[in-house]
């Protein structure tokens, strides 16, 4: 069976008012697998994630051109309902953000603004969201209980319970573990490895061994260009860039 291209950009160049941060980015991007994106600091790397469901329109100034498609639909066009996109489109961002509220009430946040006011419906999503972000044995007898309180670690999984109480197709991880310890760090490897099997995932990381661990594709990205771009174990293994292979051998970055 063929692999399906869920994400399929085409040509996109992003500009912050005069500066160039993406510069023609083509990549396919393939259903149910995790995709890691791997580069230097500023290289262009979030600003492609958020591209793709068009947070980057949030920035004064910001121009995009090229196509990104979703399911062969094109996300960048008058036609496009962007809160609709972003629902098909989760996004976690580096630091576990919670609301100011209840457990039950973070992951329900997104349910009732969609719509979703029955009681019974909302308790089934807040339960099937929390197991599948592998926290309800943690917390389902304390869904009252002040998010905040939760450890680091279980604050980004209670955020990724939080995206998929939406039922997203895809999901966007800008350096989701980069504020947690080791544990939750591989408690959340685990989980994305879980999540693949019912989602598209594509995250920004800068740990390289992390990249390797997880992903099944990787792109290398570097000033804003896309030097290389392969299955995660060709392209640590035998990269066909010489300045991937100076990156990923420790030479820069």
């Amino acid at each position: 069976m063929n692999p399906k291209i869920k994400i399929k950009t085409s040509d996109i160049s992003v500009f912050y008012k005069d500066f160039q941060a993406l510069h023609g980015i083509n990549m396919d991007i393939q259903e149910h697998k995790v995709t890691a994106l791997i580069g230097p600091s500023g290289c262009g790397k979030s600003t492609f994630l958020r591209s793709i469901n068009r947070l980057n329109e949030l920035i004064a100034g910001t121009v995009i051109r090229g196509q990104i498609y979703i399911d062969a639909s094109p996300v960048y066009c008058k036609e496009m309902d962007v809160v609709a996109l972003r629902k098909q489109v989760g996004m976690v961002f580096q630091k576990p953000s919670v609301f100011p509220m209840s457990i039950y009430e973070n992951v329900a946040y997104g349910p009732r603004i969609h719509g979703i006011k029955n009681r019974e419906q909302l308790d089934e999503i807040v339960e099937n969201s929390l197991k599948a972000a592998n926290l309800w044995g943690e917390v389902g007898e304390r869904l009252n209980a002040p998010a905040a309180g939760l450890s680091g670690g279980q604050q980004q999984r209670l955020v990724i319970a939080r995206v998929l109480a939406v039922e997203p197709q895809v999901i966007l991880m800008d350096e989701p573990a980069s504020a947690l310890d080791p544990i939750s760090t591989a408690r959340l490897e685990e989980l994305i490895g879980e999540l693949k099997k019912n989602y598209t995932i594509v995250i920004v990381t800068h740990n390289m061994q992390q990249a390797a661990r997880i992903s099944d594709y990787t792109g290398f990205f570097l000033n804003g260009e896309l030097v290389e771009f392969s299955a995660t174990n060709e392209l640590f293994v035998n990269p066909r860039d010489q300045r991937t292979e100076d990156y990923i051998t420790g030479r820069f970055g």
